[in-house]
């Protein structure tokens, strides 16, 4: 019964090889989009790995498990997997690998949780900065504008979805930098990146001790910038986009020396300002194609046995 020990060791042969190839990649920068694709694809390949790994160990240690796995599964595949010569590890591997996912699970309602806290709270904020008036209804996906002297804007999503700006982001953005703005925040909508930014808090926040999953966590919150950077500069330049970003964080202290929890505005910057030197459609449908493959390996090996036996 080597399956499980060769699916545990193909998780992790994933989680460390994985990130260090993406992190010598060249594409990845020109290319976000597939790369939130290629890293949304590892990680289910490793969480894949221990969820069948999981599911063999508890059908060779408990025969009630295994009834309802292989219920339907010819007498060949079954003694294919030799559930009989597993050891007492199995079932240890089973509970901790159980124990590993309750424990995601977990992690991400709660993830789930304290982000509609927050926007609760906001909402509540926003309510008390600009109160609806007599008669009048919240309506999804209206432009709210805020009084204020610093300049800024986010999407508040939710049920009700809004996106959020500020007077003095009026004031500094002109024309076409405005809807630049509004067209970076409308793809984060778009593309629920919101979600992306759960899962991995939670993956990253439930395990801090694997290296995956905080790589996964940074660099979703990186490349969901980039994502939403390039589709605002399809629509309305990249010169543009480059310039709503640098007037809306200018006065943040992002482009001094010193390190700020924004430093990577002027990486987006510099990048926006660079000539495009994406990938030729068909290297990005290869990689996309590759990337989906990466999650197939982990149900390929679980099956193996089972192929053989019915070879």
């Amino acid at each position: 019964m080597m399956v499980p020990a060769v699916l545990l060791l193909l998780g992790a042969l994933t989680a460390v090889a994985a990130p260090r190839l993406l992190a010598r990649a060249d594409w990845v920068d020109r290319e976000p989009v597939v790369a939130l694709w290629v890293w949304q694809c590892v990680v289910a390949a490793v969480l894949l790995c221990c969820a069948l790994s999981m599911t063999l160990s508890a059908a060779a240690a408990w025969q009630a498990v295994r009834g309802h796995v292989f219920a339907t599964a010819p007498r060949s595949v079954v003694k294919a997997y030799a559930f009989g010569a597993a050891g007492p590890w199995a079932a240890t591997t089973a509970v901790a690998l159980a124990c590993g996912g309750a424990w995601s699970a977990a992690m991400l309602v709660r993830e789930v949780a304290r982000a509609r806290a927050r926007r609760r709270q906001r909402r509540a904020e926003l309510l008390v900065r600009a109160p609806l008036l007599p008669g009048e209804e919240q309506v999804a996906g209206r432009l709210l504008v805020l009084e204020g002297e610093r300049p800024d804007a986010w999407w508040l999503p939710g049920a009700s979805p809004q996106l959020v700006i500020t007077t003095a982001a009026l004031r500094r953005l002109k024309g076409r930098q405005l809807d630049a703005l509004l067209a970076h925040e409308q793809g984060h909508a778009q593309a629920r990146h919101d979600w992306l930014l759960h899962c991995s808090a939670a993956l990253a926040s439930g395990f801090p001790q694997v290296p995956v999953f905080a790589a996964f966590r940074d660099e979703m919150h990186r490349l969901v910038e980039l994502a939403a950077d390039d589709m605002a500069s399809r629509r309305f330049g990249r010169l543009t986009t480059a310039l709503a970003l640098v007037e809306l964080n200018e006065d943040r202290g992002v482009f001094g020396p010193c390190p700020t929890p924004q430093a990577h505005v002027p990486q987006r910057v510099r990048r926006l300002l660079t000539p495009p030197d994406r990938l030729t459609a068909a290297r990005r449908l290869r990689l996309t194609a590759a990337a989906s493959l990466v999650p197939v390996v982990p149900v390929l090996v679980a099956l193996l046995p089972g192929f053989r036996a019915l070879g």
